[in-house]
């Protein structure tokens, strides 16, 4: 497969060799299949295997909810008519989304999912040459794209005491040829937000040439300020969004990117494009529910702030967090501990390098977490 003119153009001006067209053209043919992409590679940090049928699952950041009443039955209907690509359905989705966020329906394509665009901005925007810039703990999918890339990862630790990504460092350390600097908020794996202004500021200060890459997959557990305004100002920003977490759709895959067309355009090349008929209309449906949001951010933070207080009662205080998920530190290496827990049918999340001692949790039903307390006081003693 040659590539596009315009493409290699593209490539030549980010540091690529034409020795290195070959891979990118292997990419563009190649699609989920790649190994930084496809859904083994996705899954296997989460994956724990055959599991129990009884056993809780509370390690990859799923929502037991599972999609919402209206979801349920908008995929039901479409069901039979599964034969046809439905691709009215896709622009639906990303017209209805634009009207909610108050930007142009061209400042929204809609993906299978956000790991998706997640992948294609790093491609698009990082390479030998443009670095791309994250915080540390942070959501490892976008590195595994930039080392497919041949790029640079850059790591910078989160603020002491509030865990956000501190933008300022990742300025200094990104320097004049970061490509892309990502930011997921509330961020992945410990829940922390980063400031509304805080982005605003690297907004205005990142180098000419890069972009921000804003994964709000977990916005909806909080009353935070969203980023799409900033989008709709013109910025070098693109706002990801899933259906995944609070809408608990992560098997069902749909997502969006919202920014402005000509870098939605940057991203187009790095895939085909096909999006699953179910998704969409159950992405769409999900959107015009007056209820979800709000009744699932009470039940997520009731739950949250029961398991966290009982945790710091016992002298195991988590990381503060305003999403669905927390960190704690379980004093030993995080993966024994995971392990000792999964002899007790409970799998919790993984363990980053930067904190050994530290696990994810995932906030599952309140009877979920019960059996998770259970376990811990075991393991713990």
């Amino acid at each position: 497969m040659s590539l596009p003119t315009a493409l290699e153009h593209d490539l030549m001006k980010r540091g690529f060799t034409r020795r290195s067209f070959g891979r990118i053209a292997t990419l563009l043919s190649a699609g989920a299949t790649l190994p930084f992409y496809n859904e083994t590679a996705l899954a296997q940090i989460s994956y724990s295997g055959e599991v129990p049928s009884d056993a809780v699952m509370i390690n990859a950041n799923e929502n037991p909810l599972g999609p919402c009443r209206e979801a349920l039955e908008a995929m039901s209907n479409i069901l039979p008519r599964g034969g046809r690509y439905g691709f009215g359905e896709t622009f639906r989705l990303a017209e209805t989304l634009a009207a909610q966020e108050g930007v142009p329906s061209n400042h929204v394509q809609a993906f299978a999912g956000s790991s998706d665009p997640l992948h294609r901005v790093v491609l698009a925007f990082s390479s030998p040459s443009r670095a791309l810039v994250v915080g540390d703990p942070g959501y490892e999918a976008g590195e595994r794209a930039a080392n497919f890339a041949g790029a640079r990862t850059i790591k910078v630790p989160l603020t002491k005491g509030s865990y956000a990504h501190d933008v300022k460092a990742m300025v200094k350390e990104g320097g004049p040829a970061a490509g892309v600097f990502y930011i997921c908020n509330p961020n992945n794996p410990t829940g922390t937000l980063t400031p509304h202004a805080d982005i605003e500021w690297l907004l205005a200060n990142k180098p000419e040439g890069s972009i921000v890459l804003l994964d709000e997959a977990y916005i909806h557990f909080t009353t935070a300020p969203r980023a799409a305004g900033l989008v709709a100002k013109g910025k070098d920003l693109v706002v990801l969004r899933t259906f995944s977490k609070i809408y608990g759709m992560a098997g069902l895959r749909a997502g969006v990117a919202i920014a402005r067309p000509d870098l939605l355009d940057r991203i187009r090349p790095y895939g085909t494009g096909f999006l699953p008929v179910t998704g969409m209309v159950g992405a769409t449906a999900s959107l015009q529910s007056k209820t979800l949001v709000d009744e699932r951010r009470r039940i997520v933070k009731d739950t949250r702030e029961e398991v966290m207080s009982w945790l710091t009662k016992r002298g195991h205080a988590p990381v503060p967090s305003e999403s669905n998920c927390f960190m704690v530190d379980v004093r030993r290496p995080g993966p024994s501990f995971a392990q000792a827990m999964a002899r007790e049918k409970v799998y919790v999340g993984r363990t980053w390098p930067v904190w050994p001692n530290h696990v994810r949790v995932t906030i599952g039903t309140p009877a979920e977490m019960a059996r998770f307390k259970q376990a811990f006081e075991k393991v713990m003693a």
